[in-house]
């Protein structure tokens, strides 16, 4: 049966509602019902849906975290190994970086490493100073040598053969008068800092790095 607008208007009267047809009470309830969901959802649960996420990527990341660092900790065994490892071979390695007190032995060494091939050394002249890294310092040697092409490549070989650290660079093969070949190269040898320097070194890197204000 059609409903008036004027019956319509008259049973949404909140004085005449309790009289109007169940249709339209349940029309009310949905629009009250509607409007109070709206109003929970603007002023409340909205609020409360974002903090639930916020919290909920939170866990994510602590989840991650945890089966990162559980994960490292399964692994702390391999990586102590590993380390133990890394400083044998550094030690092994800093055992072959001559003293300050052995350089002079090290330079002849590679003096005569040339001469017991038959080489002319016309030139061998260290730097006038070193150049200091973290914990080494690096000692350049001009060199220029002539020899045969035999002779200079054993040459090169018993440099690589010494107990120290010599390393060739900048190599430069040219021919020369009556068959034989020059030589210009650098030499490099390093040395470990004893612990004065290591100390020095430390005490001028703090006076240069800049002070936080």
């Amino acid at each position: 049966m059609a409903m008036t607008v004027n019956e319509l208007q008259r049973y949404l009267d909140p004085k005449k509602i309790g009289s109007a047809p169940i249709l339209v009470k349940f029309g009310v309830l949905v629009v009250v019902l509607a409007a109070i969901v709206g109003a929970s959802w603007y002023f409340d649960w909205q609020d409360q849906i974002d903090a639930i996420a916020r919290e909920a990527s939170k866990e994510t990341g602590l989840r991650d975290t945890f089966k990162k660092k559980k994960l490292e900790a399964i692994n702390l065994p391999a990586y102590q190994k590993q380390l133990e490892d890394i400083e044998k071979s550094f030690g092994a390695l800093l055992k072959q970086l001559p003293g300050k007190s052995e350089m002079d032995a090290l330079l002849t060494d590679i003096n005569q490493a040339g001469l017991g091939r038959g080489l002319q050394f016309e030139l061998f002249k260290p730097a006038a100073g070193e150049t200091r890294r973290d914990f080494y310092a690096e000692l350049p040697i001009m060199i220029k040598i002539t020899g045969s092409y035999h002779d200079i490549g054993a040459f090169a070989s018993d440099i690589g053969k010494l107990s120290r650290i010599v390393t060739l660079n900048d190599v430069a093969l040219a021919p020369a008068k009556g068959g034989v070949l020059t030589l210009d190269a650098t030499a490099k040898t390093f040395r470990y800092l004893d612990e004065s320097e290591l100390a020095a070194q430390k005490k001028s890197t703090a006076k240069a790095a800049p002070k936080k204000k």
